[in-house]
Formats: structure tokens, sequence, C-alpha cells
């Protein structure tokens, strides 16, 4: 098997166009043996618990024009690509590190891809809040996951250390922005490449000749 470890924040908007442009390359390559670690790196570590609005946050970080000029492209890219994609639902900028925790103990119990499909939906197909612990108990009960253990973790301070590690290991090991992926702990692919590209990567590491991975 080979591993995928993808640094990303289910708040970012590019990590949900990476992720589904990813999903469809292992979609078309069945026989694949790539498995996927999601790694925590946060966009905003120091966002207010409570999180903010979003129409704040944009206007602070992107200025008017640069936020509604990035609105119009990632809608022509999710027009473009087919995605159920409607970030214009988002009114809220959450604080996303117990959803980084919720992701940590997913992959304990192997369900971090239900988790964070869970994640990515809720925020930007339903504009729901992930800084909310009942919004992450109902992701995690979707996943599989017991939702009064999960309720009872997020009302402790467990593993928030360990999700602060991480992101600093991270950083030591140059990721520097989302989404980010170290394929096969040697190689990094950064930013939400096209599937075209995942496609020959999956080949390359399978070994498998281009006719044959035509069919």
């Amino acid at each position: 098997m080979i591993t995928l470890d993808i640094f990303a924040d289910p708040v970012c908007p590019w990590c949900f166009i990476g992720k589904a442009r990813l999903d469809r390359a292992l979609e078309q390559r069945p026989g694949h043996s790539i498995v996927r670690s999601w790694q925590p790196f946060e966009l905003n570590p120091t966002m207010p618990a409570e999180g903010i609005s979003r129409a704040a946050y944009l206007q602070a970080k992107f200025g008017q024009d640069g936020a509604a000029k990035m609105h119009v492209q990632l809608l022509e890219i999710a027009e473009a690509e087919g995605y159920d994609f409607h970030p214009e639902r988002v009114t809220h900028q959450p604080n996303t590190r117990d959803a980084h925790r919720l992701l940590y103990w997913a992959g304990i119990e192997e369900a971090q891809e239900a988790v964070m499909e869970g994640l990515l939906s809720a925020h930007w197909r339903e504009g729901r809040n992930i800084g909310d612990h009942a919004t992450l108990g109902a992701i995690a009960e979707a996943a599989g996951m017991d939702r009064r253990m999960i309720q009872r973790l997020l009302a402790s301070d467990a593993d928030r250390d360990t999700i602060i590690a991480k992101e600093d290991y991270a950083r030591e090991r140059g990721i520097t922005a989302v989404p980010s992926v170290i394929v096969a702990n040697a190689h990094l692919v950064s930013g939400a490449q096209p599937t075209e590209l995942w496609l020959k990567v999956i080949d390359e590491l399978s070994g498998a000749p281009p006719e044959a991975t035509r069919h």
C-alpha cells in the first residue's frame, strides 16, 4: 500500500476541490493501492474558539474585490467539473481544531474518509458550523463512530496538544499551505492538482504501462 499524507483544512475551498479531483482519479483506477491519511493543518490557528462571520473573515483576508474574484473562480471550477459546491451558504468561519481532533480519532477507527467527506459536505454544501460540537457529533455518527464518546472527548482537552504537535511537525517538513500531499513519505505535491495529474501519479506508483491504464 502507498500512503498519501494529505495536509488539509476542511474550511479551505481548494481542499474541497482537491479532494474531489483525487476522488475521481481513484475511482478511475479501482485496483489502486493508495491509502489516504488526512493530517491536520489549520489555516487559522489563532481563530477565536467560537469563530467569526465569514464575510468579516473574507474582507480582512482578501479585501472585497479579492474575495469576490476568488468566489467567482471557485464557482466556475465547480460548475465546469460538476461538483456540488455552495460557498454562498457559508456564513460562519469556524475554528477547526475540534474538527481536526475528530479527524484524528477517525484515523484510529479507520473512518477518516467518511469524516473528511462529512466535514467538507457540512461546510461547503450545507453551510453548517463545523466548529459546533453537535455538528461534529452528527458527522462522527454518520461515519459509524460512537457519538456519545465523541461528544465526551470534544468536551475535554483530549489530543489538543497532539494536533498542535502534528501541525508544528508539518511546518518543519516544509508544509506552508493546503492542500499539500506527501506521496509515499518522499514527494510533495502542492495545491488542488487536476485529476489527470493524479492519474499519472497513481499509474507511476503502480508501475502499470500506459496502454494498460487507459482501459
